[in-house]
């Protein structure tokens, strides 16, 4: 394993490999200022900072999949319910759906050949996703297929990667193999600098647009709103400033842009007196809200919007492609963050929203999550470190005869579009870790090869001038087991097979190689909090225990 060197792109001729492969360190690019958008250190994605959508160039050959999964794009990190591409015919002349059928009935999974050797995304702190299905898990349900995203499940879970002194990334790799003969799980990681104490970081300007529709009026929904925000309230600096936009039918602005200093009574005012009304107009509260985030901009502070909603929308607009036309290069500057609540919930909406719209969305379920994202997390992580992130990882053919990215379905990038500036990728904060998971195949014979170079590029969040740092990995240095590596890597495999389980159905032959069963992989979760004393990992083993109940 290896943390290698930035490097900022020259326009050189070389090529993609060649560069993926660099190993020296070059200068960093010119700082350019864009006198236009100083005013405004945002960019997209609030909470633990954002995460833009990638081009949607989905799954292609050179991410070849297991097929037999559930959710859209039928598998772990299939191409987001593609149609088209999923009934391109393959190198034997079926299409996918009829490869899959095939795979189904004969209890084997088909894996598309002769891969690519890139595999390209837009990065992504999401984590609503793993949130959702534990109330939904404890209400003895199982959550709906299409609301597991499995690299939320995996970035739910804290890290100890390297993190760089300032902005940027550091770069992990590493990986064990699995169960399965040939198959090793390769992580990569990617790590932000710490948090630092909230009073390092610039004034933040934060617009909250808040769903008082009649359905935000069960049991907690607006009500673990109004103590969240009044709880922030009283951790913010009176530096900062809050403005306040409701919406039911209609949306209104309460609370113009307020500085904390001398209004706090003003603002919890405000905030008590929020109260369930009508129908759900989402589209209107959302643009409303970047109305007076724009009205209220303040120079020289994090300006940011904030939506907290069960994204039930009814009334006008419903269509998330729609409503970020509405608000344009906005959101851009202001950025997102999409904060989900309530026991019947909009997933689709709002993942869309924040895939698309330069957003991060996060699930809270009760007073305890909602403490920490208001409390905790938004304060510090309220800054940005990076623009427009997104990682490439280059497998070596010679070494790898097949791979699979897990999840990212809605954030794949063109391999050609890893340099292209103008191609969105996430914004990130500081704190922050982002993990990848890929399943891969190793050719016969070449356990002592080089097996992968990962590399991201992201924009200085202030110059937007472009840096990139890679990382190695050796097949050589992977693990002998998934089970008995480190403990990031071993957290990271039993989230991935969770969602596995709970994509696939609970079907015997799942998406991921050397899947175990859900009681074994409950098992290891609880061996993991037990030796540990992590209670994220214990609350991992009880869902896990729930599924193989609910199955």
């Amino acid at each position: 394993m290896k943390h290698t060197t930035v490097r900022t792109p020259n326009g050189t001729g070389a090529t993609r490999q060649d560069e993926a492969r660099t190993r020296h360190r070059t200068p960093r690019g010119t700082r350019r200022l864009r006198a236009a958008l100083v005013a405004l250190t945002a960019a997209s994605g609030l909470l633990l900072t954002a995460c833009g959508g990638g081009n949607g160039d989905g799954g292609k050959v050179s991410d070849s999949s297991y097929e037999g999964g559930g959710g859209p794009g039928g598998g772990i990190g299939g191409r987001g319910g593609d149609a088209a591409a999923d009934a391109s015919p393959g190198p034997d002349g079926t299409r996918g759906t009829d490869r899959q059928r095939e795979g189904e009935q004969d209890g084997r999974r088909d894996i598309a050949p002769v891969p690519d050797h890139l595999s390209t995304f837009a990065l992504d702190v999401d984590t609503a996703s793993y949130g959702y299905a534990r109330r939904t898990l404890s209400e003895g349900r199982l959550p709906d297929l299409s609301t597991v995203r499995p690299e939320e499940f995996v970035n739910s879970f804290r890290q100890d990667y390297e993190r760089p002194d300032g902005d940027g990334f550091t770069v992990t790799v590493d990986g064990a193999r699995t169960d399965e003969d040939d198959w090793s799980l390769v992580r990569v990681g990617l790590a932000t600098r710490s948090a630092g104490p909230g009073e390092d970081r610039p004034p933040a300007a934060l617009t909250f647009v808040v769903d008082v529709s009649g359905s935000m009026g069960e049991p907690g929904r607006l009500d673990l709103a109004r103590g969240s925000l009044a709880t922030m309230t009283d951790r913010l600096r009176d530096e900062d400033s809050v403005a306040l936009v409701t919406f039911s039918d209609e949306a209104e602005t309460v609370l113009p842009m307020t500085r904390l200093d001398g209004n706090r009574g003003e603002i919890h005012d405000a905030v008590d007196r929020l109260e369930p009304a009508l129908s759900t107009n989402l589209g209107a509260g959302v643009e409303t809200g970047y109305e007076t985030a724009v009205e209220g901009l303040r120079r020289g502070a994090t300006n940011r919007v904030v939506l907290i909603s069960d994204a039930l929308a009814n009334t006008g607009d419903t269509d998330a492609d729609t409503i970020l036309e509405r608000i344009g290069e906005s959101r851009r500057e202001h950025g997102i963050t999409l904060v989900g609540v309530g026991s019947d919930y909009g997933d689709a909406l709002m993942e869309r929203l924040a895939g698309k719209g330069d957003g991060h969305t996060v699930y809270v379920s009760d007073a305890e999550e909602a403490r920490e994202v208001f409390s905790e997390q938004l304060p510090r992580t309220v800054e940005l470190t990076a623009r427009d992130a997104k990682a490439q990882v280059a497998f070596d053919p010679g070494t790898v005869a097949e791979f699979r990215l897990v999840g990212y379905d809605n954030r794949r990038v063109a391999d050609e579009d890893f340099r292209d500036d103008d191609v969105d990728g996430g914004e990130v904060g500081p704190g922050h870790t982002v993990t990848a998971l890929y399943a891969v195949r190793i050719r016969p014979g070449a356990s002592d090869g080089h097996l992968a170079t990962a590399t991201v590029r992201w924009l200085g969040p202030d110059s937007r001038a472009p840096h990139e740092e890679s990382g190695d990995l050796e097949a050589g240095d992977l693990g002998d087991s998934v089970w008995t590596g480190a403990r990031g890597l071993t957290v990271t495999a039993t989230a991935a097979y969770f969602a596995d389980a709970l994509r696939t159905d609970g079907r015997r032959h799942r998406a991921l190689p050397g899947a175990p069963r859900l009681d074994e992989l409950a098992g290891h979760a609880a061996g993991l909090a037990d030796r540990t004393e992590d209670e994220d990992l214990r609350d991992l083993a009880e869902a896990i225990r729930t599924a193989d109940r609910l199955y």
